[in-house]
């Protein structure tokens, strides 16, 4: 059957939309996730917020606020801690990342009637879809874009050099809680998509290949956001073909791209803006 086919069918367009929103958050912010070399921290939220999903479970409440709540909580003591205590972030991170996940598991072991498919949260369900969940994702799609581009400078010097920043005035705290905490919900948004133990590979994989072909950091939100699009049209159609796990899927293609990618010379690197 042609993929165009598959367009009749509602679940398969509202994974289209899932996919190319989630390009989007995979753009923007996993750029400042590679430059700032957050992809650690990322993996702690992204992991933490199991403790969401067994929360909501047991209480009985929707999943996706409790998860995303839990989620930022948990990225504001990592951002606290990597901002005070930099020598032991590593550990602390660590920490908060497996006792989110046992306390999530221990969560719905004790959960009445616990029907929730773990696959799910592991591996994605990106045909299963809500409209909830894509009314939620092209929220976070559009406000995340507005939010960067209004502190673009900050975030941007932020990223390549975190004493000047502060030596020019810049609120560097503020600005980092502020992507810690976008991370965060970007990241819940993401296992959505394609699950918990692939979520990191989506957020840095299409930046990654960016940076190394990018010239300014908007220039390299652009192109990870079209590589991401790309990524998740070309699983999905590997999915639909041949029956496959979406999220596996598409992160299958994006890690295929990583790989070549690594064989073509970097013709390009990001640079810092200009001072003024």
């Amino acid at each position: 059957m042609e993929l165009l086919d598959a367009l009749q069918f509602e679940f398969f367009r509202n994974a289209l939309t899932a996919g190319l929103l989630a390009s989007v958050l995979c753009g923007v912010i996993g750029s400042l996730v590679v430059v700032n070399r957050l992809v650690f921290l990322a993996g702690g939220v992204a992991h933490a917020a199991y403790g969401g999903v067994g929360l909501a479970v047991l209480l009985g409440l929707p999943v996706l606020p409790v998860t995303s709540c839990f989620a930022v909580l948990a990225a504001m003591i990592m951002a606290m801690v990597t901002l005070k205590v930099k020598e032991r972030s590593d550990t602390v991170i660590g920490v908060i990342w497996a006792a989110g996940m046992a306390f999530g598991v221990i969560l719905l072991d004790v959960a009445p009637g616990y029907n929730v498919d773990l696959m799910s949260y592991l591996f994605g369900s990106i045909m299963a879809v809500a409209h909830a969940d894509i009314w939620l994702m092209g929220l976070l799609a559009a406000l995340v874009p507005v939010v960067v581009f209004t502190w673009f400078r900050g975030f941007a010097t932020m990223s390549f050099d975190e004493d000047f920043a502060r030596a020019r005035g810049l609120p560097v705290d503020f600005l980092y809680y502020l992507l810690i905490g976008m991370v965060a919900l970007c990241v819940v948004t993401l296992i959505r998509v394609v699950g918990l133990i692939l979520v990191i590979a989506m957020l840095t994989i299409p930046p990654f290949i960016a940076e190394r072909r990018a010239r300014s950091l908007g220039s390299m939100m652009i192109t990870a956001t079209l590589l991401g699009a790309v990524f998740c049209l070309a699983g999905l159609a590997l999915a639909y073909w041949f029956d496959l796990t979406s999220g596996a899927a598409i992160i299958a293609v994006a890690a295929t791209a990583f790989f070549l990618s690594l064989a073509l010379p970097e013709k390009r690197s990001v640079t810092p803006p200009a001072s003024s």
